[in-house]
Protein backbone atom coordinates (compact mmCIF):
# COMPACT_ATOMS: atom_id res chain seq x y z
CA UNK A 1 0.00 0.00 0.00
CA UNK A 2 1.13 3.60 -0.59
CA UNK A 3 3.20 4.92 2.32
CA UNK A 4 1.57 6.89 5.11
CA UNK A 5 3.21 10.17 4.04
CA UNK A 6 0.81 10.45 1.11
CA UNK A 7 -2.15 10.27 3.51
CA UNK A 8 -1.36 13.67 4.97
CA UNK A 9 -4.07 16.16 4.23
CA UNK A 10 -6.87 13.62 3.80
CA UNK A 11 -10.22 14.71 5.18
CA UNK A 12 -11.36 12.76 8.27
CA UNK A 13 -14.03 10.76 6.40
CA UNK A 14 -11.61 9.61 3.69
CA UNK A 15 -8.88 8.82 6.22
CA UNK A 16 -11.30 6.75 8.29
CA UNK A 17 -12.37 4.80 5.20
CA UNK A 18 -8.75 4.22 4.14
CA UNK A 19 -7.99 2.76 7.56
CA UNK A 20 -11.15 0.63 7.46
CA UNK A 21 -10.23 -0.62 4.01
CA UNK A 22 -6.64 -1.42 4.98
CA UNK A 23 -7.84 -3.45 7.96
CA UNK A 24 -10.48 -5.44 6.08
CA UNK A 25 -9.96 -9.12 5.29
CA UNK A 26 -10.58 -8.53 1.58
CA UNK A 27 -8.16 -5.60 1.18
CA UNK A 28 -5.60 -7.45 -0.95
CA UNK A 29 -8.28 -8.59 -3.39
CA UNK A 30 -9.89 -5.12 -3.52
CA UNK A 31 -6.49 -3.61 -4.26
CA UNK A 32 -5.90 -6.24 -6.97
CA UNK A 33 -9.28 -5.48 -8.58
CA UNK A 34 -8.58 -1.74 -8.62
CA UNK A 35 -5.14 -2.34 -10.10
CA UNK A 36 -6.66 -4.51 -12.85
CA UNK A 37 -8.92 -1.59 -13.81
CA UNK A 38 -5.85 0.65 -14.09
CA UNK A 39 -7.03 2.77 -11.17
CA UNK A 40 -10.37 3.58 -12.82
CA UNK A 41 -12.16 6.43 -11.05
CA UNK A 42 -15.68 5.09 -11.53
CA UNK A 43 -15.57 1.31 -12.09
CA UNK A 44 -18.62 -0.72 -13.04
CA UNK A 45 -19.62 -3.34 -10.47
CA UNK A 46 -20.75 -6.74 -11.77
CA UNK A 47 -22.22 -9.81 -10.12
CA UNK A 48 -22.30 -13.20 -11.77
CA UNK A 49 -20.34 -16.26 -12.71
CA UNK A 50 -18.65 -18.13 -15.57
CA UNK A 51 -18.14 -21.86 -16.10
CA UNK A 52 -15.79 -23.32 -18.70
CA UNK A 53 -16.44 -26.94 -19.68
CA UNK A 54 -14.94 -29.46 -22.03
CA UNK A 55 -17.49 -29.49 -24.86
CA UNK A 56 -17.10 -33.23 -25.43
CA UNK A 57 -17.14 -34.57 -21.88
CA UNK A 58 -18.92 -31.78 -20.00
CA UNK A 59 -16.10 -31.76 -17.45
CA UNK A 60 -15.73 -28.43 -15.64
CA UNK A 61 -12.31 -26.98 -16.50
CA UNK A 62 -12.71 -23.71 -14.63
CA UNK A 63 -15.40 -21.83 -12.73
CA UNK A 64 -15.59 -18.37 -11.23
CA UNK A 65 -18.22 -16.58 -9.18
CA UNK A 66 -18.30 -13.13 -7.62
CA UNK A 67 -19.62 -14.80 -4.47
CA UNK A 68 -15.97 -15.19 -3.47
CA UNK A 69 -15.14 -11.51 -4.03
CA UNK A 70 -15.22 -8.78 -1.35
CA UNK A 71 -18.78 -7.52 -1.24
CA UNK A 72 -19.74 -10.14 -3.83
CA UNK A 73 -18.75 -7.84 -6.70
CA UNK A 74 -16.21 -7.60 -9.50
CA UNK A 75 -14.97 -4.19 -10.64
CA UNK A 76 -14.31 -3.49 -14.32
CA UNK A 77 -13.05 -0.25 -15.88
CA UNK A 78 -15.67 2.28 -16.97
CA UNK A 79 -13.94 2.96 -20.31
CA UNK A 80 -14.83 6.68 -20.36
CA UNK A 81 -12.57 8.66 -22.72
CA UNK A 82 -12.96 11.97 -20.84
CA UNK A 83 -10.03 12.84 -18.62
CA UNK A 84 -12.40 14.93 -16.49
CA UNK A 85 -14.42 11.79 -15.71
CA UNK A 86 -11.76 9.09 -15.44
CA UNK A 87 -8.05 9.89 -15.90
CA UNK A 88 -7.15 6.19 -15.93
CA UNK A 89 -9.47 5.14 -18.76
CA UNK A 90 -8.72 8.38 -20.63
CA UNK A 91 -5.03 7.51 -20.44
CA UNK A 92 -5.77 4.16 -22.09
CA UNK A 93 -7.92 5.86 -24.75
CA UNK A 94 -5.17 8.38 -25.46
CA UNK A 95 -2.66 5.56 -25.79
CA UNK A 96 -4.88 3.76 -28.29
CA UNK A 97 -5.34 6.98 -30.28
CA UNK A 98 -1.59 7.54 -30.26
CA UNK A 99 -0.92 4.09 -31.72
CA UNK A 100 -3.72 4.50 -34.27
CA UNK A 101 -2.35 7.84 -35.54
CA UNK A 102 1.27 6.70 -35.35
CA UNK A 103 0.52 3.54 -37.36
CA UNK A 104 -0.75 5.75 -40.17
CA UNK A 105 2.45 7.79 -40.12
CA UNK A 106 5.36 5.42 -39.56
CA UNK A 107 3.74 2.15 -40.58
CA UNK A 108 2.94 -0.93 -38.53
CA UNK A 109 2.14 -4.17 -40.42
CA UNK A 110 0.29 -5.52 -37.38
CA UNK A 111 -2.03 -2.51 -37.60
CA UNK A 112 -2.60 -2.61 -41.33
CA UNK A 113 0.00 -0.15 -42.62
CA UNK A 114 3.44 -0.92 -44.16
CA UNK A 115 6.59 0.96 -43.21
CA UNK A 116 6.70 2.37 -46.75
CA UNK A 117 3.85 4.68 -45.66
CA UNK A 118 6.59 7.11 -44.64
CA UNK A 119 7.26 7.78 -48.31
CA UNK A 120 3.69 8.98 -48.92
CA UNK A 121 2.95 12.73 -48.96
CA UNK A 122 1.19 13.69 -45.71
CA UNK A 123 0.42 16.90 -43.89
CA UNK A 124 -0.84 18.05 -40.51
CA UNK A 125 -3.73 20.45 -41.10
CA UNK A 126 -5.60 22.62 -38.61
CA UNK A 127 -8.99 24.02 -39.61
CA UNK A 128 -10.46 26.65 -37.30
CA UNK A 129 -13.66 28.60 -36.73
CA UNK A 130 -14.07 32.20 -37.96
CA UNK A 131 -14.17 35.16 -35.61
CA UNK A 132 -17.38 35.88 -33.71
CA UNK A 133 -15.94 38.99 -32.10
CA UNK A 134 -12.57 40.17 -30.71
CA UNK A 135 -11.26 38.21 -27.70
CA UNK A 136 -8.38 38.58 -25.28
CA UNK A 137 -5.28 36.90 -26.71
CA UNK A 138 -1.48 36.87 -26.81
CA UNK A 139 -0.48 38.05 -30.33
CA UNK A 140 3.22 37.23 -30.30
CA UNK A 141 5.28 39.83 -28.47
CA UNK A 142 2.59 42.47 -28.84
CA UNK A 143 0.01 43.34 -26.21
CA UNK A 144 -3.61 42.28 -26.53
CA UNK A 145 -6.09 44.70 -28.08
CA UNK A 146 -7.12 45.55 -24.53
CA UNK A 147 -3.59 46.93 -23.99
CA UNK A 148 -2.46 44.19 -21.59
CA UNK A 149 0.27 41.60 -22.11
CA UNK A 150 -1.53 38.52 -20.78
CA UNK A 151 0.26 35.65 -19.07
CA UNK A 152 -0.08 32.19 -20.64
CA UNK A 153 -2.53 31.09 -17.96
CA UNK A 154 -4.49 34.35 -17.69
CA UNK A 155 -8.17 33.47 -17.08
CA UNK A 156 -9.40 36.18 -19.47
CA UNK A 157 -7.67 34.63 -22.50
CA UNK A 158 -10.28 33.62 -25.08
CA UNK A 159 -13.05 35.67 -23.50
CA UNK A 160 -14.64 38.53 -25.50
CA UNK A 161 -13.39 42.08 -25.17
CA UNK A 162 -17.06 43.10 -25.19
CA UNK A 163 -19.42 40.21 -24.30
CA UNK A 164 -22.46 42.31 -25.23
CA UNK A 165 -21.38 42.50 -28.89
CA UNK A 166 -19.97 38.97 -29.22
CA UNK A 167 -22.01 36.81 -31.62
CA UNK A 168 -22.84 33.94 -29.26
CA UNK A 169 -25.62 32.60 -31.47
CA UNK A 170 -23.32 32.21 -34.48
CA UNK A 171 -20.60 30.69 -32.28
CA UNK A 172 -22.77 27.83 -31.02
CA UNK A 173 -24.43 27.28 -34.40
CA UNK A 174 -20.97 27.01 -35.95
CA UNK A 175 -19.96 24.39 -33.37
CA UNK A 176 -23.22 22.58 -34.00
CA UNK A 177 -22.53 22.37 -37.74
CA UNK A 178 -18.78 21.74 -37.50
CA UNK A 179 -19.13 18.08 -38.48
CA UNK A 180 -21.01 19.07 -41.65
CA UNK A 181 -18.27 21.57 -42.45
CA UNK A 182 -15.72 18.78 -42.17
CA UNK A 183 -17.82 16.42 -44.32
CA UNK A 184 -18.09 19.00 -47.11
CA UNK A 185 -14.37 19.69 -46.79
CA UNK A 186 -13.52 16.04 -47.50
CA UNK A 187 -15.85 16.07 -50.53
CA UNK A 188 -14.36 19.26 -51.97
CA UNK A 189 -10.82 18.07 -51.21
CA UNK A 190 -11.19 15.11 -53.57
CA UNK A 191 -12.64 17.40 -56.23
CA UNK A 192 -9.79 19.90 -55.87
CA UNK A 193 -7.21 17.11 -56.07
CA UNK A 194 -8.73 15.87 -59.34
CA UNK A 195 -8.84 19.42 -60.72
CA UNK A 196 -5.16 20.04 -59.98
CA UNK A 197 -4.16 16.68 -61.41
CA UNK A 198 -6.05 17.44 -64.62
CA UNK A 199 -8.25 14.38 -64.15
CA UNK A 200 -11.90 13.60 -63.76
CA UNK A 201 -12.99 12.73 -60.23
CA UNK A 202 -13.48 9.13 -61.30
CA UNK A 203 -9.99 8.87 -62.78
CA UNK A 204 -8.42 10.54 -59.76
CA UNK A 205 -10.18 8.07 -57.48
CA UNK A 206 -8.97 5.15 -59.58
CA UNK A 207 -5.38 6.37 -59.29
CA UNK A 208 -5.20 7.56 -55.67
CA UNK A 209 -6.81 7.61 -52.25
CA UNK A 210 -6.87 10.27 -49.54
CA UNK A 211 -6.72 8.97 -45.96
CA UNK A 212 -7.08 10.99 -42.79
CA UNK A 213 -7.24 10.80 -39.02
CA UNK A 214 -8.53 13.80 -37.09
CA UNK A 215 -9.34 15.03 -33.60
CA UNK A 216 -11.49 17.95 -32.41
CA UNK A 217 -10.16 20.50 -29.91
CA UNK A 218 -11.81 23.40 -28.15
CA UNK A 219 -10.08 26.76 -28.38
CA UNK A 220 -10.11 28.95 -25.28
CA UNK A 221 -12.94 31.01 -26.81
CA UNK A 222 -15.11 27.86 -26.88
CA UNK A 223 -15.02 27.22 -30.64
CA UNK A 224 -14.12 23.81 -32.02
CA UNK A 225 -11.28 23.33 -34.46
CA UNK A 226 -9.95 20.20 -36.10
CA UNK A 227 -6.42 18.80 -36.27
CA UNK A 228 -6.04 16.27 -39.08
CA UNK A 229 -3.37 14.05 -40.55
CA UNK A 230 -4.12 13.92 -44.30
CA UNK A 231 -2.21 11.43 -46.46
CA UNK A 232 -1.96 10.47 -50.12
CA UNK A 233 -2.14 6.73 -50.91
CA UNK A 234 -2.29 4.68 -54.08
CA UNK A 235 -5.62 3.27 -55.31
CA UNK A 236 -5.26 0.11 -53.20
CA UNK A 237 -4.69 2.05 -49.98
CA UNK A 238 -1.66 2.34 -47.67
CA UNK A 239 0.13 -0.65 -49.25
CA UNK A 240 0.07 1.08 -52.62
CA UNK A 241 2.37 4.03 -53.47
CA UNK A 242 0.57 7.16 -54.72
CA UNK A 243 0.96 8.19 -58.37
CA UNK A 244 3.72 10.60 -59.38
CA UNK A 245 1.31 13.52 -59.68
CA UNK A 246 0.14 13.11 -56.03
CA UNK A 247 2.70 15.47 -54.54
CA UNK A 248 2.91 17.28 -51.24
CA UNK A 249 2.44 20.65 -52.94
CA UNK A 250 -0.66 19.47 -54.81
CA UNK A 251 -2.18 18.13 -51.57
CA UNK A 252 -1.42 21.37 -49.72
CA UNK A 253 -2.93 23.54 -52.47
CA UNK A 254 -6.02 21.32 -52.67
CA UNK A 255 -6.59 21.57 -48.90
CA UNK A 256 -6.50 25.37 -49.03
CA UNK A 257 -8.86 25.47 -52.01
CA UNK A 258 -11.29 22.95 -50.52
CA UNK A 259 -11.50 24.75 -47.18
CA UNK A 260 -12.26 28.03 -48.94
CA UNK A 261 -15.16 26.43 -50.89
CA UNK A 262 -17.02 25.00 -47.91
CA UNK A 263 -20.24 26.76 -46.95
CA UNK A 264 -23.14 25.48 -44.84
CA UNK A 265 -26.36 27.47 -44.94
CA UNK A 266 -28.48 27.84 -41.80
CA UNK A 267 -32.02 29.07 -42.55
CA UNK A 268 -33.62 31.96 -40.66
CA UNK A 269 -35.84 31.11 -37.71
CA UNK A 270 -37.73 33.42 -35.38
CA UNK A 271 -35.53 36.43 -34.64
CA UNK A 272 -32.45 34.69 -36.04
CA UNK A 273 -31.26 35.68 -39.54
CA UNK A 274 -30.07 33.30 -42.24
CA UNK A 275 -26.39 32.41 -41.87
CA UNK A 276 -23.70 30.92 -44.07
CA UNK A 277 -21.11 29.10 -41.98
CA UNK A 278 -17.52 28.80 -43.22
CA UNK A 279 -14.09 27.82 -41.97
CA UNK A 280 -11.95 30.50 -40.40
CA UNK A 281 -9.09 32.14 -42.29
CA UNK A 282 -6.47 30.68 -39.92
CA UNK A 283 -5.88 27.49 -41.89
CA UNK A 284 -2.54 25.88 -41.10
CA UNK A 285 -1.09 23.10 -43.30
CA UNK A 286 2.36 21.71 -42.51
CA UNK A 287 4.25 18.77 -44.03
CA UNK A 288 5.00 15.85 -41.71
CA UNK A 289 8.60 14.77 -42.05
CA UNK A 290 9.82 11.21 -41.60
CA UNK A 291 12.04 10.94 -38.52
CA UNK A 292 11.48 14.66 -37.87
CA UNK A 293 14.30 15.92 -40.08
CA UNK A 294 14.97 18.52 -37.39
CA UNK A 295 11.47 19.98 -37.70
CA UNK A 296 8.89 20.42 -34.97
CA UNK A 297 6.11 18.69 -36.97
CA UNK A 298 7.51 15.18 -36.74
CA UNK A 299 5.63 11.90 -36.76
CA UNK A 300 6.11 11.49 -33.03
CA UNK A 301 4.95 15.04 -32.27
CA UNK A 302 1.81 14.71 -34.40
CA UNK A 303 0.76 11.38 -32.86
CA UNK A 304 1.32 12.70 -29.34
CA UNK A 305 -0.54 15.94 -30.08
CA UNK A 306 -3.61 14.20 -31.50
CA UNK A 307 -3.70 11.68 -28.63
CA UNK A 308 -3.49 14.49 -26.09
CA UNK A 309 -6.68 16.14 -27.30
CA UNK A 310 -8.62 12.91 -27.87
CA UNK A 311 -9.49 12.81 -24.15
CA UNK A 312 -10.44 16.46 -23.71
CA UNK A 313 -13.76 18.18 -24.40
CA UNK A 314 -15.60 21.42 -23.70
CA UNK A 315 -14.83 21.30 -19.97
CA UNK A 316 -11.40 22.74 -20.85
CA UNK A 317 -13.21 26.04 -21.53
CA UNK A 318 -14.85 26.15 -18.10
CA UNK A 319 -18.10 24.34 -18.81
CA UNK A 320 -19.10 20.98 -17.29
CA UNK A 321 -18.91 17.46 -18.70
CA UNK A 322 -22.57 16.57 -18.38
CA UNK A 323 -25.88 17.85 -19.71
CA UNK A 324 -27.39 21.10 -18.45
CA UNK A 325 -31.16 21.41 -18.68
CA UNK A 326 -31.73 25.04 -17.70
CA UNK A 327 -29.98 28.35 -17.09
CA UNK A 328 -30.44 28.16 -13.32
CA UNK A 329 -28.01 25.24 -13.25
CA UNK A 330 -25.26 27.50 -14.64
CA UNK A 331 -25.27 29.51 -11.42
CA UNK A 332 -25.41 26.45 -9.17
CA UNK A 333 -22.51 24.84 -11.05
CA UNK A 334 -20.42 28.02 -11.03
CA UNK A 335 -19.85 28.08 -14.78
CA UNK A 336 -17.76 31.15 -15.78
CA UNK A 337 -19.46 33.97 -17.67
CA UNK A 338 -18.23 33.25 -21.22
CA UNK A 339 -19.05 29.52 -21.39
CA UNK A 340 -22.28 30.26 -19.46
CA UNK A 341 -23.33 32.68 -22.22
CA UNK A 342 -22.53 30.07 -24.87
CA UNK A 343 -24.62 27.47 -23.04
CA UNK A 344 -27.45 29.95 -22.59
CA UNK A 345 -27.34 30.64 -26.33
CA UNK A 346 -27.77 26.91 -27.00
CA UNK A 347 -30.76 26.76 -24.67
CA UNK A 348 -32.33 29.84 -26.30
CA UNK A 349 -31.81 28.55 -29.84
CA UNK A 350 -33.14 25.06 -29.17
CA UNK A 351 -36.77 26.03 -29.80
CA UNK A 352 -35.82 27.77 -33.06
CA UNK A 353 -33.76 24.85 -34.41
CA UNK A 354 -35.22 21.76 -32.69
CA UNK A 355 -33.66 19.33 -35.18
CA UNK A 356 -30.18 20.50 -34.12
CA UNK A 357 -30.69 19.26 -30.52
CA UNK A 358 -28.90 22.30 -29.10
CA UNK A 359 -30.30 21.76 -25.60
CA UNK A 360 -28.93 18.21 -25.49
CA UNK A 361 -25.49 19.48 -26.51
CA UNK A 362 -25.47 22.76 -24.59
CA UNK A 363 -22.76 21.49 -22.22
CA UNK A 364 -20.63 20.87 -25.35
CA UNK A 365 -21.29 24.46 -26.48
CA UNK A 366 -23.36 23.08 -29.36
CA UNK A 367 -20.84 20.60 -30.77
CA UNK A 368 -22.43 17.19 -31.41
CA UNK A 369 -19.81 15.35 -33.44
CA UNK A 370 -17.25 12.67 -32.65
CA UNK A 371 -13.98 13.91 -31.21
CA UNK A 372 -11.78 11.38 -32.97
CA UNK A 373 -12.53 10.04 -36.45
CA UNK A 374 -10.60 8.57 -39.37
CA UNK A 375 -11.11 7.32 -42.88
CA UNK A 376 -11.51 3.56 -43.23
CA UNK A 377 -8.05 2.86 -44.61
CA UNK A 378 -6.00 5.29 -42.56
CA UNK A 379 -4.74 2.54 -40.22
CA UNK A 380 -6.23 0.24 -37.60
CA UNK A 381 -9.33 0.99 -35.50
CA UNK A 382 -9.82 1.70 -31.80
CA UNK A 383 -12.05 -1.37 -31.65
CA UNK A 384 -9.28 -3.56 -33.05
CA UNK A 385 -6.80 -2.18 -30.52
CA UNK A 386 -9.20 -2.86 -27.65
CA UNK A 387 -9.80 -6.39 -28.94
CA UNK A 388 -6.07 -7.04 -29.15
CA UNK A 389 -5.70 -5.96 -25.54
CA UNK A 390 -8.64 -8.13 -24.45
CA UNK A 391 -7.28 -11.14 -26.36
CA UNK A 392 -3.88 -10.68 -24.73
CA UNK A 393 -5.40 -10.60 -21.25
CA UNK A 394 -7.59 -13.61 -22.02
CA UNK A 395 -4.55 -15.56 -23.22
CA UNK A 396 -2.65 -14.70 -20.05
CA UNK A 397 -5.58 -15.89 -17.94
CA UNK A 398 -5.96 -19.15 -19.89
CA UNK A 399 -2.27 -19.87 -19.52
CA UNK A 400 -2.36 -19.13 -15.80
CA UNK A 401 -5.34 -21.48 -15.36
CA UNK A 402 -3.97 -24.14 -17.68
CA UNK A 403 -6.97 -23.94 -20.02
CA UNK A 404 -6.68 -25.02 -23.66
CA UNK A 405 -6.48 -22.50 -26.49
CA UNK A 406 -10.00 -22.02 -27.97
CA UNK A 407 -8.45 -21.97 -31.45
CA UNK A 408 -7.18 -25.51 -30.93
CA UNK A 409 -9.57 -27.70 -32.95
CA UNK A 410 -8.77 -30.74 -30.80
CA UNK A 411 -9.56 -29.01 -27.51
CA UNK A 412 -12.95 -27.36 -27.91
CA UNK A 413 -14.37 -25.71 -24.79
CA UNK A 414 -17.72 -24.20 -23.93
CA UNK A 415 -18.00 -21.15 -21.65
CA UNK A 416 -21.29 -20.19 -20.03
CA UNK A 417 -21.48 -16.78 -18.35
CA UNK A 418 -24.13 -14.78 -16.53
CA UNK A 419 -23.53 -11.18 -15.42
CA UNK A 420 -25.71 -8.46 -13.94
CA UNK A 421 -25.04 -4.80 -13.22
CA UNK A 422 -24.59 -4.14 -9.49
CA UNK A 423 -23.64 -0.47 -9.30
CA UNK A 424 -20.58 1.68 -9.90
CA UNK A 425 -18.02 3.88 -8.18
CA UNK A 426 -15.79 3.79 -5.11
CA UNK A 427 -15.99 4.51 -1.42
CA UNK A 428 -13.83 7.51 -0.37
CA UNK A 429 -11.01 5.20 0.69
CA UNK A 430 -11.16 3.21 -2.52
CA UNK A 431 -11.05 6.44 -4.55
CA UNK A 432 -7.87 7.47 -2.75
CA UNK A 433 -6.33 4.04 -3.38
CA UNK A 434 -7.37 4.10 -7.05
CA UNK A 435 -5.81 7.54 -7.56
CA UNK A 436 -2.48 6.33 -6.16
CA UNK A 437 -2.53 3.16 -8.24
CA UNK A 438 -3.32 5.21 -11.36
CA UNK A 439 -0.40 7.57 -10.72
CA UNK A 440 1.99 4.65 -10.20
CA UNK A 441 0.86 2.96 -13.44
CA UNK A 442 1.08 6.21 -15.40
CA UNK A 443 4.54 6.95 -14.06
CA UNK A 444 5.76 3.48 -15.07
CA UNK A 445 4.27 3.83 -18.55
CA UNK A 446 5.80 7.26 -19.07
CA UNK A 447 9.19 5.95 -17.98
CA UNK A 448 8.91 3.04 -20.42
CA UNK A 449 7.77 5.35 -23.25
CA UNK A 450 10.70 7.73 -22.67
CA UNK A 451 13.08 4.78 -22.78
CA UNK A 452 11.52 3.61 -26.06
CA UNK A 453 11.80 7.09 -27.54
CA UNK A 454 15.47 7.19 -26.59
CA UNK A 455 16.00 3.88 -28.39
CA UNK A 456 14.15 5.19 -31.45
CA UNK A 457 16.31 8.32 -31.46
CA UNK A 458 19.48 6.22 -31.25
CA UNK A 459 18.26 4.11 -34.16
CA UNK A 460 17.58 7.22 -36.26
CA UNK A 461 21.07 8.56 -35.53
Amino acid sequence: MTNAATMAGLDPATLADVLRLAGSTGFDRIQDQIRRTGGCSDPIHLQGSTVTRDAATGHVLHSYSTDTEPGGRLRVACGNRRASRCPACAWTYAGDTYHLIRAGLVGDPAKGTPETIRDHPRVFATLTAPSFGPVHNRPGNRPCRCGTRHDEDAPELGTPLDPDTYDYASAVLWNNHASELWRYFTIYLRREIAKRAGLTQKDAKEQSRVAFGKVAEYQKRGSVHFHAVIRFDGPAGPDDPPPAWATLDLLTDAIHAAAARVAVDVPPSGDQPARTLRWGTQLDVRPIRAFGDGEEISEQAVASYVAKYATKAAETTGTVDRRIGNKEALVLLGVPDHPARLIAACLDLHALYPDRKLRDWAHMLGFRGHFSTKSRRYSTTLGALRQTRADYRATQQRQALGLPDPDDQEATTLTLAHWTYAGHGHTPGESWLAANIRRDIQHNRETAREALQDLDAQGED
